[in-house]
């Protein structure tokens, strides 16, 4: 796996033997940025076969759609149908960006249960489940490996000041489950899992 930094948002690149996993981009207007931080991660574009947002929040998603035109497929999770549209309005208002929104005519749905069979049709062992504390799009990325990819997910030292909050108690108890051996977040450094 591969880290890239080319903005606010960690993106990370999962290499399989029958294709490239994209995990989320920054917000729109970076593709330059991008390109740059492919090139210095030795990533060539067609290594890219499909992309995966962690939830539909405007710092995930803004060059999905230009990455679209470029070939590579979006993997839409059921569980986020609802979400895909929701920063349209948000990189509309700043004309300077020139977004186009995702065109899901061109995604790959998937559900979470189907997930490992789909993942592993591309040479990566793990699974896509559902972590919806943080928003009810989110998911999170378990790899075999011990890695795991959660976006914006609460760290889990933070269980204790959200008492009420039973979701997010929920969400790491299950990737928890997974025997996890580091946690990858979008905006903060990995943590090595205890």
């Amino acid at each position: 796996m591969k880290k890239l930094r080319y903005g606010n948002t960690n993106t990370f690149y999962i290499s399989g033997a029958e294709g490239g996993l994209l995990i989320d981009t920054d917000y729109a207007g970076t593709l330059p940025r991008f390109f740059k931080a492919i090139k210095a991660a030795c990533i060539d574009i067609s290594d890219i076969t499909y992309m995966l947002a962690t939830h539909y929040h405007p710092d995930h998603i803004g060059i999905v759609s230009e990455l679209q035109m470029l070939g590579i497929t979006l993997l839409i999770v059921d569980v986020q149908k609802s979400s895909v549209h929701f920063a349209d309005e948000i990189f509309f208002r700043d004309k300077r960006l020139d977004y186009k929104p995702i065109d899901e005519s061109m995604a790959k749905v998937i559900g979470c249960a189907e997930s490992r069979s789909f993942l592993r049709s591309i040479g990566i062992s793990g699974e896509i489940i559902h972590t919806p504390s943080h928003s009810e799009d989110s998911v999170s990325i378990i790899l075999d490996d011990g890695d795991c990819i959660v976006g914006d997910l609460e760290p889990v030292e933070y269980l204790a000041a959200y008492d009420h909050n039973p979701s997010l108690k929920n969400d790491w108890e299950q990737i928890m489950s997974y025997h996890p051996k580091r946690i990858l977040f979008s905006h903060v450094n990995e943590k090595e899992s205890k």
